[in-house]
């Protein structure tokens, strides 16, 4: 029988009379899933009210994606009930999810590459009939107007396959709220985003609140979520281990950054930045008046040293991962020297990288860092190939071996080798394109966001890998947009601005004189 969904919709203009901020526009009692014998969700309970921002906190593989895609239609629960506006739903689809005013914006955005930016927003407002009529312009003008709404600077004629990641999911946003969204789930909104980009968000979202709209916001970054939310659950193996508020009647923090690390993991993460355990030795790379023009980067005097994390920092745009491009050969250099353990090299290509012992982890790891649909195992022995069988022939004895070694010294968690990096939760994707490099066994390991878009508890095994990588004796260069990363895990700091290193701090620098440093400001901020 088809569900009558009609009466369940509020009217969007009016949303603060029809839906009250004090009742649950989304109500999920004691939800339960699973996938054979795994038990995804173990009778999960949840609410979300009219004009608040509800976090969905938990590691990789705790049931957020389980959750919200019961949310969204895509999975039916084995057993429970869920309410939208306070009426049951039963046999939840993701057309019937679409009806009701139920949104996702994911972390990779779901829109046609070959079409226009206007042409996407079309076919979300659009009704779905077999034969209808299109008006380009007036299709148009709405895409501008939804655009307008959301601070986005984007052509409607744009095809989004020109857009940078950050526009896409722009673009994405007013997609939803201009098919009349009155539920959003937002699944790592910012992962992808500049600073600017992410208060336009954080803006778009408070005004989203203020209309009453009720959005549920999952995000690895908890400063984003004492920033943000009203309440937040935390899930762990399956179940919500409660729902907590953020703020207290006085508007005063309720609960830790502490707290929730706990509850999400289920023990005390006291050192998520191990120290480091010796003294750095000799040189490995060093440049000097280093500069690409394609790349941006100029006039560049860096060292490096054996055993040591090298921080780089510096403000979106400062030339941090275009510095990386060139000393890997993606974009060779076209002045200055490289020195390589002390004799000078010229690296124009990644072969030639990878020959003199460096290894660059790209801050991609989906589109660059490993190949999904492929075995753990092809992953891991893609940059050893003309080692690992010499002649040409595939020696899949051999490439087991060796994957199983790194997958045990890596803690990687996978049914087995031939499982696909596809099926991996994010931080073992971030393993497996760690390990892709490490089988090389490198003297140099530039890592670039090396725990963008993964939990708090692979976060801080990464952060352990790393540390003992330098104790090994691996030269590391850390690249991070997470200032409390930089300060934790570096040895020194090289802070760039402008396509150029424009000092180099001391391990145990505080976080405001990394912010003047790339603000081109003197260490009391006072001005230039």
């Amino acid at each position: 029988m088809k569900l009558n969904t009609a009466h369940l919709i509020p009217d969007a203009g009016v949303s603060g009379s029809v839906a009250s901020r004090a009742e649950s526009v989304l109500r999920l009692t004691g939800l339960t899933k699973s996938f054979g014998a795994v038990r995804a969700l173990r009778g999960v309970s949840f609410d979300l009210k009219a004009g608040e921002v509800h976090a969905l906190l938990g590691e990789n593989g705790a049931g957020k994606s389980t959750l919200i895609k019961v949310i969204a239609g895509a999975h039916a629960p084995d057993a429970g009930t869920l309410e939208v506006f306070g009426h049951p739903v039963d046999r939840l689809d993701p057309a019937t999810a679409h009806r009701l005013g139920i949104a996702c914006i994911y972390q990779q955005p779901a829109l046609f590459p070959d079409l226009t930016v206007a042409e996407n927003i079309g076919l979300r407002l659009e009704p779905a009939t077999a034969v209808r009529w299109i008006d380009p312009v007036q299709q148009k003008s709405c895409a501008v107007e939804w655009l307008r709404r959301i601070g986005a600077e984007i052509s409607p004629d744009s095809e989004v396959r020109e857009l940078s990641m950050p526009e896409q999911q722009l673009v994405e946003i007013a997609c939803a709220l201009g098919a009349g969204a009155r539920i959003v789930i937002m699944d790592e909104p910012t992962s992808s985003l500049t600073q600017r980009e992410v208060e336009r968000l954080f803006a778009v979202v408070r005004d989203l609140r203020r209309q009453g709209v009720g959005i549920i916001y999952i995000s690895h970054r908890l400063e984003e979520i004492f920033a943000l939310a009203d309440r937040v659950t935390v899930l762990r193996d399956g179940e919500s281990v409660g729902t907590f508020p953020v703020r207290d009647s006085r508007n005063q923090p309720a609960l830790t950054e502490a707290e929730l690390i706990r509850w999400m993991v289920g023990r005390e993460v006291s050192q998520l930045y191990p120290p480091a355990t010796g003294a750095p030795g000799d040189i490995v790379l060093s440049v000097s008046g280093l500069g690409c023009a394609a790349a941006g980067v100029h006039s560049v005097d860096l060292q490096v040293r054996s055993g040591e994390i090298l921080g780089l920092a510096g403000l979106v745009g400062a030339g941090r991962t275009e510095l990386a491009r060139v000393l890997f050969g993606l974009t060779p250099a076209d002045s200055g020297e490289i020195r390589w353990r002390g004799r000078v090299v010229r690296i124009r290509s990644p072969r030639e990288a990878i020959a003199q012992g460096i290894a660059y982890v790209p801050e991609d790891r989906r589109r660059h860092g490993v190949i999904l649909e492929m075995p753990v195992a092809h992953n891991l022995t893609l940059a050893v190939h003309r080692t690992l069988f010499p002649g040409g022939w595939l020696l899949p004895k051999a490439e087991g071996v060796l994957a199983g070694e790194w997958i045990g010294r890596l803690g990687i968690k996978t049914d087995g080798p031939q499982a696909p990096v596809g099926s991996l939760s994010g931080g073992n994707q971030q393993k497996v394109a760690l390990g892709r490099w490490l089988v090389t066994k490198p003297g140099l390991l530039i890592l670039d966001e090396p725990t963008q878009g993964v939990d708090v508890g692979a976060k801080g095994e990464i952060h352990q890998i790393i540390r003992g990588l330098a104790a090994d004796g691996l030269a590391v260069v850390l690249i991070s947009s997470d200032l409390p990363e930089v300060l934790g895990m570096s040895d020194r700091i090289a802070v760039m601005r402008g396509g150029t290193v424009v000092t180099v701090l001391p391990g145990g620098s505080t976080a405001s004189a990394v912010m003047a440093a790339a603000l081109g400001q003197p260490p009391d901020g006072t001005g230039v």
